[in-house]
């Protein structure tokens, strides 16, 4: 299976003038962790990230520490996350049937659930992982006032990785293309396009590293898992 990751991000909510996937998490970069992910999937067999030249000298520095046996190839990333997948995916082996695509900063992702979802994506042509929703959602207008509260048996939170077949993947971002689409994940555009995106049940533990709160509940997560 192949796996792309998005790292071409500037972790402003992170309060980061830096590619916030290069801050330490328990004295690894936070992309080491997902790398580190990928590389013990009994799946995953070629990992490229998507991420701006100016990383490229750290990550390079990541990759000689980490000394991973699987190929890693850096890729070009663009302004937005909509525009570094398709850079990944214009730059994946031409054998690449089916594609995982995993955010970086979602960096607790087991290998388990890798596993779990290369083996999704060779009977689904879209899907995501996803947790059920936990909390009551409310529905509200541009002036704060609830409109609705929406049935939370039908909701789910998206995660990734997302995988997809790579051709129909690389059609519906064409097609986002031309018809100036700008959405925040490929399940999206898949949507857009018409193809049914099935849902993968994915981890409560696989939360995204966005605010530095964020950082505290990931340190504690992995020194659940790894002690100290």
């Amino acid at each position: 299976m192949y796996l792309l990751i998005p790292a071409a991000g500037i972790g402003k909510r992170m309060g980061s003038d830096r590619n916030k996937l290069l801050l330490n998490l328990r004295s690894r970069p936070i992309i080491a962790w997902t790398l580190l992910a990928a590389e013990a999937s009994q799946a995953i067999r070629w990992i490229g990230i998507v991420v701006q030249p100016e990383d490229w000298d750290d990550l390079k520095n990541i990759l000689v520490k980490l000394n991973l046996k699987k190929p890693v190839e850096l890729i070009v990333g663009g302004s937005t996350r909509q525009e570094s997948v398709y850079n990944g995916l214009q730059a994946l082996p031409n054998d690449a049937q089916q594609v995982l695509i995993h955010d970086g900063a979602r960096c607790l992702a087991t290998p388990q659930l890798l596993d779990k979802c290369a083996d999704a994506a060779l009977n689904y042509p879209g899907f995501i992982a996803a947790v059920p929703v936990k909390d009551t959602i409310k529905v509200v207008d541009d002036s704060g006032i609830i409109q609705s509260t929406p049935n939370r048996q039908y909701l789910w939170a998206a995660q990734t990785p997302q995988g997809f077949d790579v051709n129909l993947l690389k059609q519906c971002h064409a097609e986002g293309i031309q018809q100036g689409w700008e959405v925040t994940d490929d399940a999206a555009l898949f949507e857009k396009c018409g193809y049914k995106v099935k849902i993968v049940e994915g981890e409560e533990t696989n939360l995204k590293i966005t605010t530095p709160q964020d950082l505290a509940i990931a340190e504690f997560i992995l020194q659940t898992r790894f002690g100290n």
